[in-house]
């Protein structure tokens, strides 16, 4: 899982942007809705959907409109119905790269996702030709700025992390999934700020790029996070410290 930590870093910097929190709130209350949808709209007895709410809540997403979406998936308010998608397909130097998708039209769906593929440098893939490689577990995401990373990495251990990853100024925490808000209320419990915490697709293994092909990478995989319908956008590319540097600068 090594490097995993420098693409969620670049993704949550990303969704931090205030030019982009409205597309965030789109897609954080399609999953509200859908998870109330499918499992009721008590976040108590609902798994998902408590871990929706949590994650609206961490990109300070209003109370109103975690209510009104939660009563769109129960069916209190009137909402369109969406599909779940899941598409798979191969970045630069054979990246593998997993996009969920919230959609009310499939084909539509489908056909820009094929089409962001093909105009940077991927190709959108059968189902089943890289999800193999993806796991799912618990991602926390600290900023570790004006804390000892290597102090707090150690805590979240001993509440039961699987892996910890240490960058300049940010720890990533991965957990297994049933694990997530344990080791998230213990790390809480100790004053640790978490910025967010989720359920992610996580890469049993990863492919190293170069410089070239990690830029082109990025972009690839910021196309795919613009796309409207889109949620979410795993990969297993290896991003070198060289080219997140340039990102941030």
């Amino acid at each position: 899982m090594s490097g995993h930590s420098k693409w969620s870093k670049i993704k949550h910097q990303k969704g931090a942007d205030d030019v982009k929190r409205g597309n965030l709130f789109t897609k954080l209350t399609r999953e509200i809705i859908v998870a109330a949808k499918d499992g009721g709209g008590d976040p108590a007895t609902n798994f998902r959907l408590r871990l929706a709410i949590q994650k609206a809540r961490d990109s300070n997403m209003p109370m109103d409109n975690i209510d009104r979406a939660i009563k769109k998936g129960t069916g209190d308010l009137e909402a369109g119905s969406l599909t779940e998608i899941t598409l798979e397909g191969y970045g630069p130097s054979g990246t593998a790269i997993l996009v969920s998708a919230l959609s009310d039209n499939r084909n539509r769906t489908i056909q820009e996702v094929r089409s962001t593929f093909t105009r940077h440098g991927g190709s959108l893939g059968e189902s089943g030709c890289v999800s193999w490689i993806f796991e799912s577990r618990g991602v926390i995401n600290i900023n570790a700025e004006n804390v000892d990373a290597d102090e707090l990495a150690l805590a979240a251990i001993d509440a039961g992390a699987e892996d910890v990853q240490v960058e300049s100024g940010f720890v990533e925490v991965i957990t297994k999934p049933d694990a997530l808000e344990k080791v998230r209320a213990a790390l809480e419990k100790q004053k640790v700020k978490i910025e967010s915490s989720e359920l992610q697709m996580v890469p049993k293994t990863l492919v190293k790029l170069d410089d070239k092909a990690a830029m082109q990478a990025l972009k690839l995989l910021e196309k795919l996070e613009e796309i409207d319908d889109v949620q979410n956008v795993y990969s297993n590319a290896d991003i070198p410290d060289s080219v997140l540097e340039a990102m941030q600068a």
